[in-house]
Parts: structure tokens; sequence; C-alpha cells
């Protein structure tokens, strides 16, 4: 039977940039389709208990800095704990990677890149240009796919695909969804990889 994850994630997620790899690898070991799922976390979180980091309170926002280094460590990937253009919108960036799994791409490694240059580059996702150079150099024609990404068509479908994951219960990034069970967070990949495995 063939194992499906649907990825929920928020591309300027610093604990989806974390996991990203790993999980990738997982998936791969266990032969898993993943299924690249960007949604708006801007709606998701005053529906489902959330808050945005600004309005998180000043211990809450310490902790999380403090975890990062930690993971960081652990892990022994680079990470800004400080990238230059965090917080921002990541629609756009969003749109473009549901784009690039319609035009036959590979949204997965286009999501990776998007990360990676927030957290580790210092770009500003945001900025088309800027989107347009890094899916140029990860396999897609950039000024093509940031014009799909604008479409009524796609912006559509990013809402939808917000509503969707409400409804099966995502409100936290990023969340890995397999055979209607939840895992949320990076740090609970060992269960999803026991849940595979199983």
């Amino acid at each position: 039977m063939a194992k499906t994850i649907d990825y929920y994630l928020s591309l300027t997620s610093p604990w989806t940039y974390l996991g990203s790899a790993r999980f990738e690898e997982m998936a791969r070991a266990h032969g898993a389709e993943i299924r690249v799922k960007p949604v708006n976390y801007g709606v998701i979180f005053p529906r489902t208990g959330g808050l945005p980091l600004p309005k998180r309170a000043p211990e809450r926002q310490a902790y999380r800095l403090m975890e990062l280094k930690r993971w960081r460590a652990r892990l022994d990937i680079p990470l800004n704990l400080h990238p230059k253009f965090f917080p921002v919108p990541d629609a756009d960036a969003a749109c473009m990677v549901l784009a690039a799994e319609k035009s036959g791409g590979d949204p997965l490694r286009l999501a990776h890149a998007i990360l990676r240059a927030v957290w580790v580059e210092d770009k500003d996702i945001t900025d088309i240009p800027t989107l347009a150079e890094i899916a140029q150099v990860n396999g897609h024609d950039g000024e093509r796919l940031t014009a799909a990404a604008r479409e009524p068509e796609t912006r559509a479908a990013y809402e939808a695909s917000t509503e969707a994951a409400i409804a099966r219960g995502v409100f936290g990034a990023p969340t890995y969804l397999y055979d209607d069970e939840l895992f949320w967070g990076q740090d609970r990949l060992d269960f999803l990889d026991r849940a595979l495995a199983a």
C-alpha cells in the first residue's frame, strides 16, 4: 500500500526549515510520497488559538530563541537566529510552490530553497525578482513561475488548501499528516518515522 504524507508548512518558519531535509530523507527511506501544502498561518492562527510571533509574551519569545539555538547545535546546520527579512508575508512564495507542482516541477526542492533563503542567506522572499532567481537556480523558469503564482487560480488554491488544513486539525508549522494522524513540529519526526515503519 502506498504511503502518502501531507506536509503543511510555512515558508518563513524556522521549525519547518530545521526539519525539512530530515523529513525528506525519512519519507524517501520509507518510500512515502510527500504532498507539499504551503498554507496561510495568518489565517490559521486566529482560528485555532495561535498567536503570531510579535504578539507572543516576551518570555515565550525568549524561550523560542533558546530552543532554536539548541536545535541548531543538535542538528549542526546553519541557522540565522535574527534573519534580516523576518517576519514577512510568505503568500507569494507559497503560491510559487503550488505553481511549481502544477507545472511538473519539484515543489519540495523549491520549498527547501525558499526556507534556506530566509534562514541562512538573508534573502527577502517578498521580493519577486528574488523569488524568480531562487526558482531559476532550482530547476524552474523563474519568471514564468512567479507569474503563475500570482494568477487568481493559484491564489484560490492557496486559500482552499488553508481551509482544508483547518478542517483537518492543522494549527502549527510544520505539520505532517499521515494515515489521518497529525504530527506537529519537527521535533515529532521520530514519531512519524515509527508510524511509517509500522
